[in-house]
């Protein structure tokens, strides 16, 4: 797999829709990388893993915030870097 993705490859990658993606962008879920000049926006391979735990985290029914929650709890145990804020 690449190590950055285009929005359209990320969707298909973690099994959601394009709108999905931009969603939790705007509800904060997700960071939303700059766009180059004449560019497309380009997406780390680890954010599949990140939209996956929250679809997860939906279906066994917890909320897009509990889901947020639970990813920022993880995070820190690993004691991973990440610019999304809780």
């Amino acid at each position: 797999m690449a190590t950055e993705l285009t929005i359209g490859k990320l969707a298909d990658a973690a099994g959601v829709n394009v709108e999905t993606i931009r969603y939790y962008q705007r509800r904060g879920l997700l960071d939303e990388p700059a766009k180059p000049l004449g560019g497309h926006r380009r997406y780390p391979v680890d954010m599949v893993k990140r939209l996956r735990f929250i679809k997860r985290a939906q279906a066994l029914g917890f909320t897009l915030i509990v889901s947020l929650c639970f990813a920022a709890v993880i995070v820190g145990l690993l004691g991973v870097e990440t610019n999304t804020a809780v």
